[in-house]
């Protein structure tokens, strides 16, 4: 076997392999007396089936598994002997011509071969030791609480009807019954009846809410919109349609009195204990932004402190995930890049450096947890899925046996805890140091979350 480098230009490798077919044909005849002992044929008795029938019979297809096998065996050698760890699968290209791949095959020809590949740079990992890490922490005020009580009784509300002739303001509730067109003609799901809509809500389509303004009861309207381009529906995605709408209720929200007679009809025995409910699940808040706070400046040090070539292919395959996803959500809310302020060519640079950063910082945190043995349990796996399925009530069975039967769902579940174990490893060894800050600034940096890994 000769093995010859014809490639050697960054992160990209390349080698011609030439196999001689006599290596080929013995490890075909190898083969075929392993099938020997196993083969039934009409004439012969079990094991007595001469080898020189059998390559008659099987030679062909025994002779293309030996060449798979073979090049799968030839690559693997070449890349362990070099050190390389591949950045995605080895390109094979073999030859393509009728009489050429015949003649392998039929063992008079060698095999010639090329595979290029992607490998991972070597990663010199930082003294995490030297790490100073300022952790920012809130603590939970009475303002805090009666704020998030507040919200809770506005999501609780009661309405009241308008007077006669009223009309809708935004924060009203509208029972509406319509039926739905597309040029003319009516569609699927697009009657409803006695729908309750609370203006400003968001929770029809975009402009069916703000068309209801200035409606009284009784009166019908005609609604002008458009499906969203990215709709589940994509027999309706980004048409224009029309609502024959007709308001039978225009009620007004209610102020809430928070009191003890309020918190019990949210299944709480008193307003003190509501607001020691509010407390705990703001503690839970707050604790949870400061973690992802810490994160994300430990990924900024991490980012710092480890520069090195990405492997192109990834960082292509990241990027172009990241911006479908831009594509659709700016196709769907009518946005435009004039609109953000930018350019299309200005925000594919800036988000191609965002999927530089996530496949380095990717690398970097696989290979501490590889070289540390930090490793994913099944019990925490498990848990993982067993928390998704609670977090969908009535739906718990179909959650846990989709996980069990969908390897790339259980990865997807794997990541961020893996990722969350060797950022645990990495602050036991940081000199990390608390802050107290107040909620406000222990949330103004949300929108830097997107360059997170």
């Amino acid at each position: 076997m000769q093995v010859t480098e014809t490639l050697a230009e960054g992160l990209k490798h390349e080698f011609q392999i030439s196999v001689p077919a006599s290596d080929l044909d013995a490890k075909a005849d190898a083969r075929l007396v392993d099938l020997k002992e196993r083969v039934r044929l009409n004439g012969f008795r079990p094991g007595k089936v001469p080898v020189s029938h059998l390559k008659k019979v099987y030679g062909r297809s025994v002779m293309a598994e030996t060449v798979e096998q073979t090049i799968r065996d030839t690559n693997t050698k070449i890349f362990t002997e070099r050190g390389f760890r591949l950045a995605t699968e080895p390109k094979v290209t073999m030859p393509t011509e009728e009489k050429a791949v015949e003649d392998i095959l039929a063992g008079k020809s060698d095999l010639n071969y090329t595979v290029s590949i992607e490998v991972v740079p070597t990663i010199q990992l930082a003294d995490f030791k030297g790490f100073s890490v300022e952790k920012p922490v809130a603590d939970v005020t009475e303002a805090d609480v009666d704020e998030a009580i507040k919200r809770i009784a506005d999501q609780n509300r009661s309405y009241a009807a308008k007077a006669d002739g009223a009309k809708a303001e935004t924060g009203d509730r509208v029972t509406v019954s319509f039926k739905g067109s597309i040029d003319g003609t009516p569609f699927d799901g697009g009657i409803g009846e006695n729908i309750q809509v609370v203006i400003g809500s968001n929770t029809f389509i975009p402009g069916f809410e703000e068309e209801l303004l200035g409606l009284a009861a009784g009166e019908t309207r005609t609604l002008k919109v458009s499906f969203p381009k990215n709709y589940t529906n994509l027999e309706l995605a980004g048409k224009p349609a029309e609502f024959e709408t007709t308001a039978s209720l225009i009620e007004a929200p209610q102020d809430t009195e928070i009191n003890d007679e309020f918190a019990k009809t949210l299944g709480l025995e008193s307003l003190d204990k509501l607001k020691e409910a509010a407390r705990v699940r703001l503690t839970v808040e707050y604790a949870a932004a400061t973690r992802q706070r810490v994160k994300r400046m430990l990924l900024d040090r991490l980012d710092e402190a480890h520069r090195f070539e990405a492997p192109p292919s990834l960082v292509d395959e990241e990027f172009n995930l990241m911006w479908n996803s831009i594509k659709g959500e700016m196709e769907s809310g009518g946005k435009t890049f004039a609109d953000e302020d930018t350019t299309e060519e200005a925000a594919k640079e800036e988000y191609r450096k965002i999927a530089d950063r996530r496949v380095r910082l990717g690398l970097v945190l696989s290979e501490i947890g590889e070289k540390n043995k930090i490793t994913v349990t099944e019990d925490e796996i498990s848990r993982a899925v067993i928390e998704r399925a609670r977090s969908m009530p009535g739906r718990e069975k179909e959650v846990w046996e989709y996980y069990q039967k969908n390897a790339n769902a259980l990865a997807q579940l794997r990541a961020p805890i893996y990722e969350d174990k060797v950022v645990d490893f990495i602050l036991e060894l940081a000199n990390v140091t608390e802050k107290k800050v107040t909620r406000e600034d222990l949330y103004k940096d949300d929108d830097a979350e997107k360059t997170a890994a």
